[in-house]
């Protein structure tokens, strides 16, 4: 009796190692040993069927999970181009009245605002764009009362000057679903919401993936991302920069392949805008609209210039 059940557990082990290998089989069928009793040879199979278990998606909360530091990802450096993806076509507006924007994504006073600025009044609601779970909600220096989401598609959005925070970090929202209220928090000069758009700490300008106007659009399900929606000193906060999505890997890489590398003048002491200009063969006037300032703006020492 010891020896047949032996065997069969053989046979079990054997047969079952084989299946696991064979992804096409969905049974498992065992031969049994033959086995005499009284004279009579039984023999029979067992037929087990195998069920097949969906494959582990990794979760957002896997990796650069961190809930004080407001970019996990500032010593990692992004490759370009790449892809967001989203199974929404409409995003929840983050107030529930009327978007006006104040100032865009670009290059303002001599720095980068790398979000979009929505006026509101103190204690107005403030709601998630898209599903997600809250990554950091504190007080972060010149954010004020900050809350950061990431969605399931691995964005970021941000959500700062907040005069209260009614959310905690690991908490999952819905879209549309309250996180805070407004406020003039941190460095602020007035009441209003910034909202940062982000992915894997690369700042986006904002209009390139949403349409700000009432539609509330997701402008492509398959968004392709170049260093020209990345970076502030490609736009001027004043006006709106002509959106064309890209959606094919193949765009967007010969967009890349073309576009023109900015060049920048680091301010010295000493420096005015009619000497930088003369010394870069530009007018006045052009650099001005490159850097969004007016010609009687004060230059700071190390202020970065776009030529």
């Amino acid at each position: 009796m010891k020896h047949f059940l032996f065997c069969f557990a053989l046979v079990c082990i054997t047969s079952f190692n084989y299946a696991q290998q064979d992804s096409i089989a969905n049974s498992l069928i065992i031969e049994l040993p033959t086995v005499n009793f009284t004279k009579s040879n039984i023999t029979g199979t067992v037929e087990i069927p195998l069920v097949s278990l969906p494959p582990i998606t990794p979760s957002i909360m896997d990796t650069y999970w961190d809930h004080n530091v407001y970019n996990p990802y500032r010593n990692t450096l992004q490759q370009f181009p790449f892809e967001i993806k989203f199974n929404d076509t409409v995003y929840e507006s983050p107030i529930k009245h009327k978007k006006v924007v104040t100032s865009r994504y670009g290059w303002r006073r001599g720095r980068a605002h790398n979000g979009i600025d929505i006026d509101l009044v103190t204690g107005d609601t403030v709601v998630t764009v898209l599903d997600g779970i809250v990554r950091l909600a504190k007080y972060v220096n010149g954010y004020g009362n900050t809350v950061v989401v990431r969605h399931y598609n691995g964005l970021e959005s941000t959500y700062a000057h907040l005069s209260h925070i009614g959310v905690q970090p690991n908490d999952t929202l819905q879209k549309g679903q309250y996180l805070g209220k407004g406020g003039n928090t941190g460095n602020s000069r007035g009441s209003h919401l910034h909202l940062e758009l982000s992915y894997n700490g690369a700042s986006i300008y904002p209009e390139y993936l949403f349409d700000f106007s009432a539609k509330n659009t997701i402008r492509s399900q398959h968004v392709w991302v170049t260093q020209k929606w990345t970076h502030a000193r490609f736009h001027n906060p004043r006006r709106v920069t002509e959106v064309k999505v890209i959606e094919s890997a193949e765009d967007a890489q010969e967009l890349m392949r073309l576009a023109k590398i900015p060049k920048y003048y680091v301010v010295k002491k000493g420096d005015t805008l009619y000497d930088i200009s003369r010394k870069n063969n530009l007018s006045i006037a052009a650099l001005c609209r490159s850097n969004a300032i007016k010609k009687n703006s004060t230059l700071k020492i190390g202020q970065r210039l776009v030529l």
